[in-house]
């Protein structure tokens, strides 16, 4: 049976992480830069480990009032510090736990300025760079970042299965209304898109190239849980399961 890759954004203060957590394949755990404390951050590693999901940091902008979702004019060497030691909180925690961490994945703005600004994008690499053994980035196709990560550090393509897409690859901005699926049935059909054709419909209804191994569900959609439990259903009747190491 076929198998695929769903990770959600968790640890950052949202009502679900304990449902969603049995339904995905790895968490994005917020590490103290838009979100998280090492309070949320013990718990939900422990969460993770409880169902055997796969844990990634996601670090940000240190931006909690904007919850990470502005790009700050902040100085390189700051920024670099910042997700430097969020990463190494969250991976200290982890190992604490008893166990490691398999990626890194940045939120909000920094993702994505990172998709196209060269001296952003390489102050995430430097930064993963800092550890002894770098950690593999999650990244979306077409980016800078991982144009820069090439013969550096492992890029794992990311795609979104509840947000729609520009032809570039960019996301269609959360300004607009339409930036955001939330019907379950168009998840799946957007999802099931990119799995079974390997094609992304852009919101203006061209298709564009999906080579992603990993596809986000954001965890603060209200119905969330309800579109996971769906999408295990929907697939498993075409022969495909989200893969859980459980």
């Amino acid at each position: 049976m076929k198998e695929i890759h769903i990770n959600c954004d968790l640890g950052e203060g949202g009502k679900y992480d304990k449902d969603l957590m049995p339904l995905i394949s790895a968490c994005n755990i917020a590490c103290g830069g838009h979100a998280g404390t090492l309070d949320s951050m013990h718990h939900t590693v422990d969460l993770a480990m409880e169902h055997n999901v796969e844990i990634g940091a996601h670090p940000s902008y240190p931006d909690k009032e904007n919850f990470g979702r502005k790009s700050l004019q902040i100085e390189a060497k700051e920024l670099h510090r910042s997700i430097e030691a969020q990463i190494l909180s969250l991976k200290q925690i982890a190992e604490a736990e008893g166990t490691k961490l398999t990626h890194v994945k940045p939120h909000g703005a920094l993702y994505n300025d990172a998709q196209k600004d060269e001296k952003i994008a390489q102050i995430i690499l430097d930064a993963i760079l800092e550890f002894d053994d770098p950690l593999p980035l999650y990244a979306p196709k077409n980016s800078v970042i991982a144009r820069l990560a090439e013969g550096k550090v492992k890029v794992i393509f990311e795609a979104f299965a509840d947000r729609n897409y520009n032809t570039d690859y960019s996301l269609v901005s959360r300004k607009d209304p339409h930036a955001l699926i939330t019907q379950k049935e168009h998840v799946f059909k957007h999802l099931f898109s990119m799995v079974s054709e390997g094609k992304i419909v852009c919101h203006n209804g061209q298709k564009i190239d999906c080579d992603a191994t990993t596809f986000c569900l954001h965890s603060d959609t209200p119905n969330s849980v309800e579109i996971l439990k769906f999408l295990h259903e929907k697939f498993w009747a075409e022969n495909i399961r989200i893969k859980h190491n459980s």
